[in-house]
């Protein structure tokens, strides 16, 4: 259920991840994880289908307690990066909100990963958390054009509704930024779009914007999943972007350099963390800080 992360390096400095869900009802059209190196056999149209992992919580306390009594060193606990965690079936189920609580109970670290507003009525938990472990939340936005994301992003939060859950974290304590990840090529890889998204990220007192790099992955699964929605939505879109990259994996906006600069620009001009060294520094000084806080009290 919570297992140890193989990377070197992770975006949020966590030791594990956790996915008590498995599938995404998100519906986004480009999606990584649903490419079949993922999958495990499954069929394609069974990811869609969102399945909740039996016995979730009662697993996870499980290893926690364990490591708790075995006096194990901090642990950060990853999530988001398979499955979002706070897909349609959350609200009822609780089953992140449940796992919030125990790592509370347990003085775990959390960073998480969504592209859904719900993520704010968890705000509570996530600054409980934040007075003794790190906290970094990001809130994936990619568009602030609701036709765009209406397309790309067919059951997600609006982006207005995105940027709302960014303020009420950042104004609960909480360290929270916004992803930009994926830049489409031909449909999102605009000056306007990149500046719109960092100055109402700053509008919303995000702490950071981060974007991996200007472009997609496609490969397969994804890439026929992302092709025949385009289809449906752009008709003759598919055909520029198989003349354009082929069968290639990484997929660069043409742009990309000077889009690269436009969001440095505007991250510097809004006092936006935006490089992934930085964030993580940032996210450290503010749990000593707030273990500070916590350890003195008031006087």
């Amino acid at each position: 259920m919570i297992l140890p992360v193989k990377h070197e390096i992770d975006l949020f400095g966590s030791t594990h991840m956790m996915n008590i869900y498995r599938g995404c009802d998100h519906g986004c059209i480009y999606c990584d994880s649903r490419s079949e190196c993922y999958q495990g056999g499954r069929p394609q149209g069974d990811f869609g289908i969102v399945h909740a992992k039996e016995n979730a919580l009662f697993l996870i306390e499980q290893e926690l307690q364990s490591r708790r009594k075995a006096n194990a060193p901090e642990i950060v606990i990853g999530t988001g990066s398979m499955s979002d965690p706070y897909n349609s079936f959350e609200k009822e189920l609780e089953l992140t909100r449940g796992a919030l609580k125990l790592f509370d109970k347990y003085k775990c670290g959390v960073g998480v990963i969504t592209k859904s507003a719900l993520i704010k009525r968890d705000a509570d938990l996530y600054s409980a958390i934040s007075t003794h472990s790190p906290v970094n939340t990001g809130i994936t936005i990619t568009t602030t054009d609701d036709e765009i994301a209406r397309q790309i992003e067919p059951n997600v939060s609006a982006p207005a509704e995105r940027f709302g859950a960014v303020k009420t974290l950042t104004d609960a304590g909480v360290f929270c930024g916004v992803h930009m990840n994926p830049i489409l090529p031909f449909i999102t890889d605009n000056e306007e779009n990149i500046r719109s998204i960092v100055e109402q990220a700053a509008e919303n007192n995000a702490d950071y914007v981060l974007c991996y790099g200007f472009g997609m992955t496609l490969r397969k699964g994804n890439r026929e999943f992302y092709y025949e929605n385009l289809d449906k939505e752009r008709p003759g879109l598919k055909e520029k972007y198989m003349k354009t990259y082929g069968t290639r994996y990484n997929c660069a906006c043409e742009n990309a350099e000077p889009l690269a600069a436009v969001f440095r620009e505007e991250c510097k001009k809004h006092g936006l963390l935006y490089r992934i060294k930085e964030i993580n520094q940032a996210w450290k000084k503010e749990k000593t800080k707030q273990k500070k806080l916590f350890e003195f009290g008031n006087f």
